[in-house]
């Protein structure tokens, strides 16, 4: 039994701990008092990148074109269509962006600001528009607990219906006919375990379940075909998957799984309809089956009674080089999305030439990424395609299925911004296996590699995730004082495709530290190695802690936000959120080999030596699900008590009101608190000014 004299602060119920860690903030609050003119300096400078009204590329349905805008000064964005009938050559407008800004016939569907209730926290969980287009599902989250309030819309008078359903996840689908929808809840341990069906028009108790996961290992998703013809459910683990689809044009049928559960085995699914008077079409299947990357196959529909996978067969082989993502399809065309040397790509290919090389779409910036956009019609003839690298803003371009031919079409404003003034470069470092490791750097193009430069470093590395190279209104910031923003793409992520994760989970999660500080110090030379600072959020910031543990002297200042820190403690207990489902990542602590490794490396368990730790701020929130906020409050306590001297150069910000894992909502109060983050690592660093 290991002791735990900060056990006390798991019970959020206690005045006690309230009061704790409302001290706690406090005194955060007072050690950063001298930040606030720089706080309000960065924070001028980032809302400065944000355009006055942002508008979203218009995607298209059979009635209305639909887009979204942030007016002036608002935190939130409103939906807004425009009848398709107004445009007579339709196909000019899909996936532009367009001034409908005072235009009468640009109809405003709902203003998401509106649904805020003075809390400070607004986050929607789904809305989507029913295949008639006269309603709207959605559902909000006013706390930050991710426990989603869902309602109905009637776009024709603008008016709510009466049901709302006062606990729901996310992901959502309409049947066919627009009377029902279907929606998932999440047990109390926030794992999605029931998909559920409601009519339109009656109370919630009348609604019906629909599919039921029992083992604690597995959480259910939910979508729709862009077909509009199947409703597709996805129960996941870490490493086993099985798939059921409903037909949406009726309702009350049963599921049917596509090809049954296989330990180990991972499987998504995407619909292709049939020639017309056909039938239903038939199932282009991505898995891992007999294929580390995955490859692509075949499926007919499944019968009443489900199917199992020997009725598949291979469409495209694995290949080692490439990691296949997802399938999205088309009428005539799939679009492959791929993941190559670190980069995500798109592979355009006919339908009738699925093993062929195709069409690859990739992006024009140096390190950049492109995704698919929002693609909502199955007819399309061209898809819309987002290219974005840290410091390019958004770039929406359409690309044509048959020829890959590209066609700018907009591009997100950023007033006063000049992607011409940084340089992004790829990098490869060694980590003691001998496996090369890419790191993405961004600098002020005045700014050399000469190691005078301080650094700050940002990694993640769990779940076979990737931060994608998103711009941010805030990094250009922390440029321009001559900070070089250093993405390591560590082990247990998904940049080198399923391998990358393989070696970097249970027993081989090491790895993900190992090359985090074999990046710190291949950058040492290039960046100056006494001023390297490091952030990391949740997975990541267990990477922050682990290796503010194994080298603390590596670190001018660490930044560690929402960390999952105490790992045994929380994998030992199956009643809070994200612990049975995640042993396939982490490892079961019931188990001795389990439990070795990951006490060798859990940053409660492993407090650094007193004397020479590097300055710290941890942040964590009460209403969290995914990282309890006992885990940063333990951490903190832990090391404070270890070390008295170095404790007031331990912050930790603890919103103890509505918040989130991911911080504030909106995005005015997002670049806040990006201002305060960023304004103590630069005091930290020295380049406060």
């Amino acid at each position: 039994m290991r002791p735990d004299p900060w056990f006390w602060l798991h019970d959020t119920s206690s005045s006690d701990v309230v009061a704790h860690l409302t001290a706690e903030q406090a005194f955060y609050d007072a050690s950063c008092a001298h930040l606030h003119s720089l706080r309000s300096e960065l924070g001028s400078e980032m809302v400065g990148r944000l355009s006055s009204v942002e508008r979203s590329p218009a995607w298209q349905r059979v009635r209305f074109f639909y887009y979204t805008e942030h007016p002036a000064g608002s935190e939130y964005a409103v939906l807004h269509r425009r009848n398709r009938l107004d445009f007579p050559h339709s196909e000019t407008i899909s996936g532009q962006v367009q001034d409908f800004a005072n235009d009468f016939r640009s109809e405003p569907v709902m203003d998401f600001g509106s649904l805020a209730d003075g809390s400070g926290y607004l986050d929607l969980g789904l809305t989507q528009v029913s295949p008639d287009e006269n309603l709207l599902a959605y559902s909000v989250d006013t706390v930050g607990d991710e426990v989603y309030r869902l309602r109905f819309r009637d776009l024709r008078t603008g008016e709510d219906l009466a049901e709302e359903i006062p606990r729901t996840y996310y992901g959502g689908a309409w049947s066919a006919d627009s009377a029902h929808f279907f929606y998932t809840v999440h047990d109390h341990a926030y794992r999605p375990h029931q998909v559920w069906r409601h009519r339109l028009g009656t109370s919630p108790d009348q609604d019906e379940l629909v599919l039921e996961e029992p083992d604690e290992a597995f959480a259910l998703h939910l979508r729709a075909s862009r077909s509009g013809d199947l409703v597709i459910v996805l129960s996941e683990s870490r490493s086993t998957g099985e798939t059921w689809v409903l037909d949406a044009h009726d309702p009350a049928a049963g599921p049917r799984s596509v090809g049954g559960r296989r330990a180990g085995v991972v499987y998504h699914v995407e619909h292709v309809r049939g020639a017309e008077g056909s039938g239903g079409g038939r199932l282009l299947v991505v898995t891992n089956d007999g294929a580390q990357e995955f490859r692509l196959m075949g499926a007919p529909l499944p019968g009443a009674g489900g199917q199992a996978a020997t009725e598949w067969h291979e469409l495209r082989p694995e290949d080692p080089a490439e990691r296949l993502e997802r399938v999205d399809a088309f009428e005539g065309h799939v679009v492959l999305s791929v993941r190559s040397e670190a980069e995500h790509r798109l592979r355009l290919l006919p339908l009738d030439e699925l093993a062929g090389d195709g069409v690859v779409v990739r992006s024009r910036f140096p390190g950049g990424a492109v995704h698919l956009g929002r693609n909502t019609d199955y007819a399309a003839t061209s898809v819309l395609v987002t290219d974005r690298a840290h410091v390019e803003p958004e770039t929406w371009v359409q690309v044509g299925l048959d020829t890959g031919k590209e066609v700018e079409v907009g591009r997100r404003e950023a007033p006063g911004h000049d992607p011409g003034r940084y340089v992004t470069e790829r990098h490869t470092i060694t980590a003691p296996d001998g496996t090369g490791v890419p790191v993405t750097l961004v600098r002020h193009r005045d700014v050399a590699l000469d190691g005078t430069a301080p650094a700050l470093l940002y990694g993640y590395g769990a779940y076979e995730y990737t931060f994608e190279p998103d711009f941010d209104p805030a990094l250009p910031s922390l440029l321009d004082r001559g900070v070089v923003y250093a993405h390591v793409h560590v082990r247990g992520g998904g940049e080198g495709g399923r391998r990358w994760w393989l070696e970097g989970r249970l027993e081989h999660k090491q790895n993900t530290f190992t090359d985090y500080l074999a990046a710190a110090d291949a950058l040492d030379g290039l960046v100056d190695g006494t001023r390297l600072a490091t952030r990391g959020l949740s997975a990541g910031g267990l990477l922050q802690g682990a290796v503010l543990s194994q080298r603390p002297e590596r670190w001018r200042a660490v930044v560690a936000e929402v960390p999952f820190v105490d790992v045994v403690t929380s994998m030992l207990d199956a009643s809070i959120p994200l612990t049975v489902n995640e042993w396939e990542e982490w490892g079961d602590p019931s188990r001795p080999a389990d439990h070795a490794w990951m006490l060798a490396y859990s940053p409660y368990d492993n407090l650094p030596p007193a004397g020479g730790r590097p300055d710290l701020l941890v942040t964590g929130a009460l209403h969290d699900p995914r990282v309890m906020v006992h885990e940063p409050a333990k951490w903190v306590a832990a090391l404070r008590d270890s070390d008295p001297e170095w404790g007031p150069r331990c912050l930790f910000r603890c919103e103890v009101g509505a918040g989130a894992h991911a911080g504030p909502s909106g995005r005015f109060g997002h670049l806040a608190y990006e201002a305060e983050i960023y304004a103590w690592v630069l005091d930290r660093l020295g380049v406060a000014r």
